[in-house]
């Protein structure tokens, strides 16, 4: 999801895709960030130490900034930087780290796909990075380091951002029908021919991304059947998927597809484009679920959609007769930074300088509030109701600080080989070719692997 979310593409065809900063010192950014692109990546040791961040502003430019600033005030020790699309590095960075030539910082969701780093030992513990610095610990949010642990130790620095997933609606396209956001499932149901009769798609949808589609299912799951639904997936408890709840959820989904719920194409649509944000502030379609992270981007790339207040938001709602909270949500906790074990131990000391005195700055605080995010720090408050976003930030920060269960989403929390069969397999149910019952059965075959 920036999220969270997984795609699997072939590791050499990537190579050529990572995007440079070099352009950019050259523009008059700060500082003398390397990149390595272009061919296989340099083994450890051999190119210094490094990281990769994800492409799509304005977050890129955030995650540039923040290594700009410590290359500027560390020329003799410098990280380079490479960045790709999100689909892309989750890929790569597998593949990479499979093959001892990871970055020396790793970026990441945590969950289930740190728990593996940890098993293969690809990451370093770092428990006692964290003892030694305890303002760096104490100023983040404790929720943020359930992601980050494995085994009861910590193996990744929460950063960044909190992430929901928000239901977006175009107050213009409400306006248009007369009706107002909906307030439970079967308000969502009764809109979806409204819409369709005014030539307005219910709602936007980049399908072809897979983990787009996935949070629909995260909400229906929890407002359906309670946290407990997936709990007990996680838990590797036996033939979880068949849960009576599961079924339900993976049934109504189908509803609305079946109903013409979503944009017509969804499955050929793409998130890295951003094409699904701009079907919502063009109008073309009345709502969207998802990411936090994309209020930015359609800030940036919206005209004066929100700006002017067109751009509506709300929590997920609730279902009739579900067991779920309809103030917990989905999405991700944090961002996380791990340390590769196979880097040298130069590398890991500016790794680590980099976390304690760079990472979560009171310069990078402001950029990541200022794109109208909410960074994973305590004590924002002044600096949330002073900024042009205010509403929205609250909206954000009350939406994760008052949710009993933050649920991190499904494809970090699961193992990398899980996740793939379940992406795969919510790709195909929005397709409706295969059966809830199908896609229980398919599920149930990978739960613990």
């Amino acid at each position: 999801m920036e999220p969270t979310m997984t795609s699997r593409r072939n590791f050499l065809g990537l190579l050529a895709g990572g995007a440079s900063i070099a352009g950019l010192a050259a523009c008059g950014t700060a500082g003398p960030a390397a990149s390595t692109t272009g061919g296989a990546p340099a083994a450890p040791g051999a190119a210094g130490t490094s990281t990769w961040i994800l492409t799509g502003q304005p977050n890129e430019g955030i995650r540039t900034a923040t290594i700009q600033r410590f290359n500027a005030a560390n020329p003799s020790t410098q990280i380079a930087l490479t960045s790709f699309q999100n689909d892309a590095y989750k890929t790569k960075i597998k593949t990479a780290i499979g093959a001892g030539q990871a970055p020396t910082l790793i970026w990441g969701w945590g969950g289930g796909g740190l728990k593996s780093y940890v098993d293969a030992g690809q990451v370093d513990d770092m428990t006692d990075f964290f003892a030694q610095n305890p303002a760096v610990k104490d100023k983040l949010f404790p929720s943020s380091f359930a992601a980050a642990t494995v085994n009861g130790k910590l193996y990744a620095m929460p950063v960044e951002t909190v992430q929901p997933i928000v239901l977006y609606y175009n107050k213009p396209a409400f306006e248009k029908i007369g009706a107002q956001p909906p307030q439970s499932w079967a308000d969502v149901m009764a809109l979806v021919p409204k819409f369709n009769a005014v030539g307005i798609a219910p709602f936007s949808l980049g399908g072809q991304s897979r983990w787009t589609n996935m949070m629909w299912l995260e909400f229906l799951y929890d407002r359906i059947g309670g946290p407990g639904v997936f709990d007990a997936v996680f838990a590797g408890q036996k033939d979880a998927w068949s849960d009576p709840s599961s079924i339900r959820a993976l049934t109504e989904v189908q509803n609305l597809v079946q109903a013409g719920g979503f944009i017509k194409g969804f499955s050929s649509i793409t998130a890295d484009s951003n094409a699904d944000q701009a079907l919502l502030y063009t109008g073309k379609a009345a709502m969207m679920l998802h990411g936090s992270w994309t209020y930015g981007s359609m800030a940036k790339d919206g005209g004066d959609f929100v700006s002017s207040g067109k751009l509506g938001y709300m929590n997920f709602p609730g279902v009739d007769g579900g067991k779920g909270d309809p103030t917990d949500t989905v999405g991700n906790p944090g961002q996380y930074l791990s340390i590769s074990s196979k880097a040298t131990e130069e590398q890991k000391t500016i790794a680590k300088k980099f976390l304690a005195t760079a990472i979560l700055s009171n310069e990078e605080i402001k950029q990541w509030i200022d794109s109208g995010s909410i960074p994973v720090v305590k004590g924002t408050e002044s600096l949330i109701a002073a900024s042009k976003d205010a509403d929205w930030l609250k909206f954000v920060y009350g939406v994760s600080s008052g949710a009993k269960v933050f649920a991190q989403s499904w494809d970090q929390a699961m193992s990398p080989t899980a996740a793939e069969v379940l992406l795969d397999n919510i790709s195909k149910l929005f397709q409706l070719s295969v059966t809830p019952q199908q896609f229980a059965t398919n599920l149930n075959q990978v739960i613990g692997k």
